[in-house]
């Protein structure tokens, strides 16, 4: 069964043409991985997915249900997204920042109750973020404002998170514990995860499915050794890349040496 599925999906931004034709299924209850070089359109996909950003044509199903036809509050009791470089308003606090995750759960004059503190408080303590709970947003690192807007996308509660390139910013011990993190979410409670990912070793490690980009189409897709494979990112990146196991986990790990030249 799919979480999101996307049919003959066109994108533009003005006259250019981002994404043609494009044909998604993301599985339900597992984590997707998209791969790509800088400009292919992946991140384009999650905002459109999100409804950051209109399709030029095209549809998007959310569980069965057409995105376009839903009203925005409902969909966001079921898809939470957290898109690269996210702004906040000044002078919020962290706990100020990750209660707006709480915002399409709120009934009445959307005051925060019992039930939405202790989720954000939860949030805050599984990305460990909790001693910033009072601190501004803007006076925090990049890594510690990364994970105050992860906990914000956490504390929404939803069956699906769309997340575009979570872990930067963040330096490897962070990277590894969001990443532990959401495949934990996946694993114990069946959440749908979607994330953009660069570093391509994270996006094989923790992806049951992953999808391959290069200008807005898809290349390959499929588990981790179908699509990490020496043609596959020398047509992605245009890279030699060599691929081999990784003795723990059994992934497949990939080793660049140079870039191909074009013809």
């Amino acid at each position: 069964m799919n979480s999101i599925i996307t049919k003959d999906l066109n994108i533009s931004y003005g006259n250019i043409d981002i994404v043609k034709n494009l044909n998604l299924n993301i599985p339900k209850g597992k984590i997707t991985t998209i791969i790509g070089a800088n400009g292919c359109g992946k991140s384009t996909i999650l905002k459109t997915i999100g409804r950051i950003i209109d399709p030029k044509s095209g549809s998007i199903y959310i569980n069965g249900k057409n995105l376009h036809e839903e009203n925005p509050t409902d969909i966001a009791k079921e898809m939470a997204v957290l898109p690269q470089n996210p702004q906040a308003p000044s002078g919020l606090t962290v706990e100020e920042l990750i209660s707006y995750g709480r915002f399409p759960h709120q009934k009445g004059f959307g005051k925060i109750n019992k039930e939405d503190k202790d989720i954000v408080s939860w949030a805050m303590e599984v990305t460990k973020i909790s001693e910033f709970r009072d601190r501004n947003i803007d006076d925090l690192s990049g890594g510690q404002r990364q994970r105050a807007w992860i906990a914000m996308a956490l504390a929404q509660e939803t069956d699906i998170l769309l997340l575009d390139e979570p872990t930067t910013y963040l330096d490897l011990a962070h990277q590894l514990e969001i990443l532990q993190l959401l495949d934990e979410l996946n694993k114990n409670e069946k959440r749908t995860i979607v994330m953009v990912i660069h570093e391509l070793n994270n996006a094989s490690r923790f992806a049951d499915h992953m999808i391959g980009i290069k200008k807005g189409k898809i290349v390959c897709e499929g588990e981790a050794h179908d699509v990490m494979t020496k043609e596959n990112l020398k047509e992605i990146f245009n890279i030699d890349a060599e691929i081999v196991e990784d003795p723990r986990t059994k992934k497949p790990v990939c080793l660049t040496y140079d870039m191909v030249k074009k013809n």
